[in-house]
């Protein structure tokens, strides 16, 4: 556990995001027909995954931020993968491929501020300011 993570609202808006998000590629993908397995596979990774790294964010687990990173970075590929394979085919207004925008974003932005996140955990707490001058004795006499 931490006593303070920075960014934690942050990544919690994030990954909500990415859920709502993976919602609607679920619903985009579903329209198209894969088979049962593939579908159960992208609703964990699209949407599971995500709510349950909110709740570790929620809770304050030092490792959260670099899994939210993780799993940031692998998507981003993947949203990549996805623009890429839908540009080439010529058909640039498919629905698809504001979803896979919008998700990238939301997945460098967690990369960034997970990475932050998690860096901040690793500091330790600030050393002790230096104390306060010592009052002059009243037996010393400074003043000749």
């Amino acid at each position: 556990m931490i006593r303070r993570m920075q960014h934690r609202r942050t990544l919690l808006i994030l990954l909500a995001a990415l859920c709502a998000v993976g919602l609607g590629t679920v619903q985009d993908i579903l329209s198209s027909g894969p088979s049962s397995a593939g579908r159960t596979l992208l609703s964990v990774f699209l949407v599971l995954l995500p709510a349950g790294f909110t709740g570790t964010v929620w809770m304050g687990w030092t490792w959260a931020p670099m899994a939210c990173v993780v799993y940031g970075t692998i998507g981003l590929a993947l949203d990549l993968a996805t623009a890429t394979s839908i540009l080439g085919k010529g058909n640039g207004t498919d629905p698809a491929l504001l979803l896979s925008g919008l998700s990238g974003t939301l997945n460098f932005l967690l990369i960034v501020f997970g990475g932050r996140a998690f860096w901040s955990c690793l500091q330790g707490s600030p050393p002790p300011g230096s104390p306060p001058p010592s009052p002059r004795s009243p037996s010393s006499s400074s003043a000749t």
